[in-house]
């Protein structure tokens, strides 16, 4: 009898030599692990100079949590910067926000990092800026609304960071899956505001550090492969306090559509950045927090309204549409104006 033949194994549809070791999520390409890394990489330089993200000389802040998304953005900008010689001065900027058994281990991811790439590495702390941890802030509030709380306080964080380390921008690990969840949840809350620049690359520019986004193109199995087949170190487990965080299920939406159609997620985010605000929407006027300095739409920035509410044992009072303290604040001018009639700490002490 006589033995069935083997199926022979596909080459790599890019060189047509090495036997292909993958099939790439975005383009069901089946390709070898070297040209995965060189399209891979490729493809972020070409975002890079295409949209002329960076500038010769310019010190450059990477948000390193420890996660496979911020790991990956460090390594591959160190490379980079190597080959392409884009002549940057390279830092990791990590925030702690006081989370046991959660942040306190990706730290140490971070700061293993910092000798494998040989990258400068500063952590600034929600305790140190704020007063709280997340920890005591969960302790306070409980599971609902807490990630409300760590967004608004890290991003300020991030900012606060960069200004400390007197960078020019700032670039962060969100890939295309993010962007494309994001372009969902500010169409479910009807945010026009965030809807007209959530895909923007560059964001920030008005601000006190612009923000870059390098990955935006970039699919998140890819950077999971990428992590994977390269061997590095990175942190995967997921926050203790998101299980139920909203953004969790617009996730769940774009990886069933993935799973149908590859391409959806580009297409989203592609729909995101056709989208035209109407002239006659009233869109908020960006100005400076009274309270702290920072950028805010209102008297008070997001990050001042919530540590209010947290110092003033009423934590719920700046969750949703953060009216409650600004009017408060419009009808109580002159004892909350300035910060000597204010008992509770200011959020942070770095000038905007």
């Amino acid at each position: 009898m006589e033995k069935t033949a083997k199926p022979r194994s596909r080459l790599c549809t890019l060189c047509n030599e090495k036997r292909a070791a993958l099939k790439r999520p975005k383009t069901l390409e089946q390709i070898c692990r070297e040209c995965f890394y060189t399209v891979f990489e490729d493809e972020i330089h070409r975002v890079i100079v295409d949209n002329q993200l960076f500038k010769p000389g310019e010190r450059i802040a990477i948000g390193a949590s420890g996660g496979k998304d911020s790991t990956v953005l460090a390594y591959v900008m160190s490379e980079l910067n190597r080959r392409h010689n884009y002549g940057l001065d390279l830092f990791l900027l990590s925030v702690d926000e006081g989370i046991t058994g959660y942040r306190d281990d990706s730290l140490e991811t971070v700061k293993r990092n910092e000798i494998q790439y040989g990258l400068p590495l500063k952590v600034v702390s929600y305790s140190e800026l704020y007063g709280w941890t997340m920890d005591e802030i969960v302790k306070l509030i409980g599971l609902k609304n807490n990630c409300t709380f760590c967004g608004v306080f890290r991003r300020q964080a991030l900012d606060r960071g960069s200004a400390l380390l007197k960078v020019d921008k700032l670039v962060t690990g969100h890939n295309a899956d993010d962007i494309a969840e994001t372009v969902l949840l500010n169409i479910l809350r009807g945010d026009i505001a965030r809807l007209g620049r959530c895909t923007s690359i560059i964001t920030g520019e008005d601000g006190p550090i612009p923000r870059c986004k390098p990955f935006k193109y970039t699919y998140e199995k890819e950077i999971v492969m990428y992590a994977y087949f390269k061997k590095l170190d990175y942190f995967s487990t997921e926050c203790i306090y998101s299980p139920n965080a909203y953004r969790g299920f617009a996730r769940e939406f774009i990886k069933d559509l993935e799973r149908m159609r590859p391409r959806a997620i580009l297409d989203i985010i592609k729909s995101g950045e056709d989208f035209r605000i109407s002239t006659s929407t009233k869109m908020p006027e960006q100005g400076i927090c009274e309270r702290c300095g920072y950028i805010s739409s209102q008297k008070w920035c997001k990050a001042c309204v919530l540590l209010e509410g947290l110092n003033r044992g009423l934590p719920k009072l700046g969750i949703g549409r953060s009216r409650g303290i600004n009017s408060e604040h419009n009808t109580n001018t002159k004892q909350a104006n300035g910060t000597q009639s204010l008992q509770s700490k200011q959020c942070g002490s770095l000038d905007f």
